[in-house]
């Protein structure tokens, strides 16, 4: 009988308990490159359940409540459900098509962590240095301390660590967000240029970065979980760390091998035509949005010629992509026959960093565990984050299983749909 040591805690526990009894732990996961095709009743999805998804909808759809998504369930490898309901805008009434390219917003966040743990793989940094050492401009962190909403000027006190890059991956290092973040912060970066990393294409990383780097954090390093511009200090740690421009990183060590061919931060001329519109559906009927988005951005930004490579915001990519990306990990680190990460690295990513907080996060992904697994019917053991845009995903190693459910709406009431949707994925299992 395995001892465990006195005053262990119970949460612990159970999670010891789990990897002893779980019998479908990423290490014992068949290698699955994503078949087409499959009939759900083949990997125990019941096709009538299912049907319920197209029910929903088509129903939103026809009130126009959304302009149309793209669905995507795929199950031991094989794609068993892949649709597209509505238009691609709703004006021309372009109908939306399964190849068709959203915007994904901050699901770009855990492409970044990938990067970030492939050069961590390679030697390059230990999760625990300090940024500092890599991007010196963080070598001097501040803590806020006052704020003056009249003038937007403030004051500081020296950090009592500097931040590392563990820190970073978990969203605690107490750096905020532009344009969705804390009031103070919002003015803060605003007044400094720090952009939101949402199509912001004029502006250069490294530049914006550098800036960040001298502005105060919201909190002590390590204190509690601020999402943040965390990812987008990451993408440009990988371009310091790799000698290449983050884009390029991307392109040559993950899509490509990958196969991932429609992910990208700003979209070849060739591929435009399959970029959905952004929808607005602050009225609660949508339509295309006619105004900028967020800090004063282009809706179009996908079709710019852009030079900002945000690693917390900036790709847009296809539902059928991403699940390959998802799939990697699901995998434990291998696709296609290309091996990007060990297994051991996946795991590491996978556990939940922030024990001691109420934020149930790992290494670039959002993570069901004993403490909120009652909130879903994901296993315990699932990742999933989502897009500021209504995109979202999750991946659920015990049943291996993909969800993605992609629409492209700004200001909408139906913030929850990617809930809705996963209530559907897992009702229709029967096996």
């Amino acid at each position: 009988m395995t001892q465990l040591p006195e005053g262990y805690p119970m949460r612990s526990l159970v999670l010891f308990l789990l990897v002893l009894l779980c019998p479908m732990s990423v290490a014992a996961q068949g290698i699955h490159t994503l078949v087409p095709g499959a009939r759900p009743e083949a990997v125990g999805l019941s096709s009538d359940r299912l049907a319920r998804i197209d029910t929903l909808m088509a129903a939103l759809v026809a009130r126009l409540e959304i302009p149309g998504a793209v669905a995507l369930i795929v199950r031991h490898g094989e794609i068993a459900y892949f649709k597209a309901w509505g238009y691609r805008n709703v004006e021309t009434r372009a109908p939306l098509r399964t190849d068709d390219i959203f915007r994904i917003a901050s699901q770009s966040k855990a492409i970044t962590a990938l990067a970030v743990m492939m050069l961590w793989e390679e030697g390059r940094f230990q999760l625990d240095d300090a940024v500092a050492r890599y991007l010196p401009a963080f070598a001097k962190p501040q803590v806020l301390t006052s704020f003056n909403a009249a003038d937007t000027t403030w004051e500081s006190e020296p950090a009592r660590s500097g931040v590392t890059i563990r820190q970073l991956l978990t969203h605690t290092s107490g750096i905020d967000y532009a344009s969705i973040g804390s009031r103070e912060f919002r003015a803060i970066y605003a007044k400094a240029g720090v952009p939101s990393g949402i199509g912001n294409d004029r502006d250069r990383l490294a530049d914006k970065m550098t800036i960040l780097g001298g502005l105060p954090l919201r909190h002590q390093p390590g204190e509690r979980f601020t999402y943040g511009l965390n990812s987008d200090v990451l993408g440009y740690l990988v371009e310091v760390l790799s000698g290449q421009p983050f884009d390029e990183f991307l392109r040559t060590r993950i899509f490509q091998p990958l196969g991932m061919h429609d992910t990208w931060f700003y979209l070849p001329a060739a591929k435009h035509d399959r970029l959905v519109t952004l929808h607005d559906g602050e009225s609660g009927t949508v339509l295309p949005l006619r105004a900028r988005a967020y800090d004063d951005v282009d809706p179009d930004y996908p079709k710019l010629p852009g030079t900002y490579f945000s690693g917390g915001a900036g790709l847009s990519s296809t539902a059928e992509d991403y699940a390959r990306f998802l799939q990697l990990f699901l995998n434990g680190g291998e696709y296609n026959g290309v091996r990007l990460l060990g297994r051991k690295t996946v795991e590491l990513m996978l556990t939940d960093q922030l024990p001691a907080l109420t934020d149930e996060f790992g290494l670039g992904f959002g993570l069901e565990t004993p403490a909120n697994d009652y909130l879903s019917p994901a296993s315990i053991g699932s990742f999933s984050w989502g897009g500021a845009f209504n995109t979202s995903y999750w991946a659920d190693p015990t049943e291996d299983l993909i969800g993605v459910l992609y629409t492209n709406i700004y200001n909408t009431a139906h913030r929850n749909l990617g809930a809705r949707f996963k209530v559907l994925v897992y009702q229709a299992i029967v096996d």
